[in-house]
């Protein structure tokens, strides 16, 4: 490798500036990138010792590294990796901590005395629980109702960290004193992962149906970070991967005849595969009919069976 490409490879410009720099999230938490690993031309050079000495006449970076995320490569974006320090809420952290591809060191409440911060929920930021799964939420609380479950909420937290300097001032053990903290107390992580592994946390806590909180430490992620960090490979991950749709063999079935005109066929395989089954009438829910449902209105096609 030349001198000047080693250079190319080695960071990026629009992130170096960014170092340190944090990015507010929630009303007390945080993203910052602490140090990092590699660029776009970093996942370039380690893909060329696979492809050969040819391969940079075929495809330029570009060109090569769209080629490598709509193929599902993944090693070569394994060579860049990010180190975050985050903030973040402890029920936001739980789901977060899940990712097990990553290296993590988290503020020990064991150790040190418990961040004195908590997140709190705004009145019209009180969710309605979804009627259609067990997870998740649909819809707002009314206002009056916000303001009072938000009343409520800082007087729990604030009797929770008023018992827990109690204790603390009274010399009790820190692992004893935190038990009674409450999930919204912040917590703080330097969190490792390669990019590979980031681009799949991305992929499932921006997505619409991630839990409100850690999708918009996702979305701040990806879309400030990521993105400036690796340009083209951020790019080629929405175009292929995050506003991409996938089709199962079943759907592909369906569309084909969606898309000759034959609805009725299309209604016919729907019902083979059980989609439309019905109780007093009306279909039951489907998951599989209903997440295909959803890619056709993304594409702006009618749905055949539609009442």
């Amino acid at each position: 490798m030349s001198e000047e490409q080693f250079e190319r490879d080695r960071g990026s410009e629009a992130l170096d500036q960014m170092l340190g720099q944090s990015f507010k999230v929630l009303d007390d938490g945080f993203i910052r990138v602490v140090d990092y690993m590699g660029s776009d031309a970093a996942i370039v050079q380690a893909a060329r010792v696979s492809y050969g000495k040819g391969t940079k006449k075929v495809r330029e970076d570009e060109s090569l590294i769209r080629y490598l995320l709509r193929h599902h490569h993944s090693t070569p974006f394994e060579m860049c990796e990010i180190k975050l320090h985050i903030r973040v809420p402890m029920d936001t952290w739980r789901q977060w901590i899940r990712h097990r591809t990553a290296n993590v060191n988290e503020y020990s409440t064991r150790y040190s005395v418990a961040i004195d911060a908590a997140y709190a929920t705004r009145p019209d930021k009180w969710r309605l629980q979804t009627r259609r799964n067990r997870q998740g939420s649909e819809g707002m609380l009314p206002l009056e109702q916000g303001e009072h479950f938000s009343r409520q909420e800082k007087e729990l937290q604030d009797l929770a960290r008023s018992v827990y300097n109690e204790r603390i001032e009274a010399g009790v053990a820190r692992e004893q004193a935190r038990k009674d903290l409450p999930l919204s107390t912040y917590t703080e992580a330097y969190w490792k992962i390669d990019l590979n592994n980031l681009l799949h946390f991305c992929a499932l806590r921006m997505e619409s149906h991630a839990q409100e909180e850690i999708r918009e430490y996702a979305t701040v992620l990806g879309e400030e970070i990521v993105s400036r960090w690796v340009p083209l490979t951020w790019q080629a991950f929405k175009d292929y991967r995050f506003e991409g749709i996938s089709l199962s063999r079943m759907e592909q079935h369906i569309l084909s005849k969606i898309a000759n005109g034959n609805s009725g066929k299309a209604i016919e395989l729907a019902e083979s595969f059980g989609w439309l089954q019905k109780v007093d009438g009306k279909l039951k829910q489907n998951s599989e009919r209903m997440e295909f449902e959803g890619k056709l209105e993304r594409m702006k096609i009618l749905i055949p069976w539609a009442e």
